[in-house]
């Protein structure tokens, strides 16, 4: 079993995902890299780079990047740790993971760490970590789920840690854009409105301060919220 520091004890999953979901973004994992770069037009990784100074990690610092997909935040995270801190990649889906594993595994990356779990009921101590991200996936969440990982992140999250939330704007390409809003219909009525309109809403009970900060391409916004 990996050992990751604030890991608790019985971090296997408890079934709060159902398995077709699994499937799906097991699948999925297969196109995922594709899709984001098709989605943000982000070839040179900028966007990666933006979310991780965001977060304010230090050297030596400890990260989680949830929903971490191939990992992509994870590793640029870790980077960002150096050789005395660490980040720890956290995703249900087995699929996304190997693909992480897997690009860790050719760039010889020591300090990034990629655990299976629920995000809403995240397996690791209270005040474990320095930062948190979550890069284009926070949409899939669904109903009170979305708002069980919110107050999870901020519990796992040091005092003064930032919780740093990376979606898509409106995309202005047709496809793209039919893409987005189907998205936002599986999220329901009541979440897309708010997510369109009040999107730094649903992390001000959990957060201090909360500010939105758009990409200098207009094409993602950030959510940062501080503990």
């Amino acid at each position: 079993m990996l050992f990751v520091p604030g890991l608790k004890s019985g971090n296997e999953d408890r079934g709060a995902m159902r398995s077709y979901r699994r499937q799906y973004y097991n699948l999925f994992s297969y196109f995922y890299d594709f899709i984001i770069r098709l989605h943000s037009q982000d070839k040179a990784g900028y966007l990666r780079r933006f979310i991780v100074d965001k977060a304010k990690l230090v050297e030596g610092g400890r990260a989680l990047d949830i929903c971490t997909g191939t990992g992509s935040v994870a590793i640029e995270l870790s980077r960002q740790a150096g050789n005395d801190g660490m980040s720890v990649g956290v995703d249900f889906s087995r699929g996304m993971l190997d693909k992480a594993r897997n690009k860790v595994e050719k760039l010889g990356i020591k300090n990034v760490h990629f655990v299976e779990a629920n995000v809403s009921e995240l397996p690791f101590k209270t005040d474990s970590f320095h930062a948190t991200t979550c890069s284009h996936a926070f949409y899939e969440l669904k109903g009170a789920e979305r708002g069980k990982t919110i107050k999870e992140v901020a519990r796992v999250n040091k005092k003064g840690g930032r919780f740093c939330m990376m979606e898509h704007e409106v995309p202005e390409n047709p496809f793209v854009k039919m893409l987005f809003y189907l998205r936002m219909y599986f999220m329901g009525s009541t979440d897309a409105k708010i997510f369109l309109k009040e999107d730094t809403l649903p992390f001000k009970e959990e957060f201090r301060k909360v500010k939105k900060e758009i990409t200098t391409t207009g094409k993602s916004k950030l959510i940062w919220a501080e503990k």
